[in-house]
């Protein structure tokens, strides 16, 4: 199966409502006490939110997006509260192609910036937020959900960073997935490293303009085979971030080094 057989669109009838249901389940554990009910994901479709379905040729859903639509500061805003794609279908580009979806329908309402959440010990989606939609990263929150019975979160806490997706950006408009990657000051890449899950460097004094803080590649298996050692790379990542940020420094960038099986955030003052 290609990407081009799989058919983005609202979800509509009580069947791929509660396709979505069962399939947030599957993806956060039968534990996962945040489900959004059938009844939610249709009546927000009537108010401005989104609730979208990748679809195969046979009617079976591979993926959603879900958000919802508001006001801040006197401008409409998203709020983009889910998005899963089964792993089967994690090679189609379907993450890419739920977003510009939900991105086109924001669009359509009068939104300007579509925010999200996303764990920074997951590697892979900071190279999909950061590098293929060009996402800025505009807070650090400390545990954010609280302690959930989630697989997924269990005993590493739910820190997350918001990030900031405006919906009119040129470059998110032409699709310029490998800029953002390509444009990273290279300077950047040799910058000290304010972070390790086995000392305590955790970056009492950020020294200079620019750092990098380091996660692993695969933090899901981390925890699954060494428990304490992905609550160090959760301890030493907070602190890292909390010291930074409080320096003034930003993420610009995110680098994987495959070799070395860490992923890097590149952080700076000014760009």
């Amino acid at each position: 199966m290609s990407g081009s057989d799989v058919d983005i669109r609202p979800l509509q009838t009580l069947d791929e409502l509660r396709a979505c249901v069962t399939l947030q389940r599957e993806t956060w554990g039968d534990e996962f006490t945040d489900v959004v009910p059938a009844s939610i994901l249709k009546v927000s479709q009537r108010v401005g939110g989104v609730a979208a379905g990748a679809f195969d040729a046979d009617g079976k859903l591979l993926g959603f997006v879900y958000g919802l639509t508001g006001v801040e500061d006197g401008r409409i805003v998203h709020w983009s509260d889910m998005l899963a794609v089964r792993p089967e279908a994690r090679n189609l580009g379907l993450g890419r192609r739920l977003k510009d979806f939900q991105r086109h329908a924001v669009q359509q309402v009068g939104g300007v910036v579509i925010y999200w959440t996303y764990d920074p010990l997951v590697a892979r989606n900071a190279h999909l937020n950061i590098n293929v939609f060009g996402a800025h990263i505009a807070e650090y929150v400390e545990d954010m959900y609280g302690e959930t019975e989630s697989p997924l979160h269990r005993g590493i806490g739910t820190d997350r960073f918001i990030v900031a997706w405006p919906v009119a950006d040129a470059e998110v408009e032409k699709g310029l997935t490998a800029t953002h990657a390509a444009g990273v000051n290279r300077t950047l890449l040799q910058s000290p490293i304010l972070n390790s899950p086995n000392d305590r460097r955790n970056a009492a004094v950020v020294i200079g303009d620019q750092a990098r803080v380091e996660v692993p590649t695969d933090i899901n298996a981390l925890q699954q085979t060494d428990r304490k050692q992905a609550i160090a790379w959760r301890q030493s990542t907070r602190a890292a971030f909390r010291n930074a940020m409080s320096a003034g420094l930003a993420v610009r960038g995110f680098v994987i080094d495959d070799c070395a099986q860490r992923g890097y955030y590149l952080l700076s003052k000014s760009e």
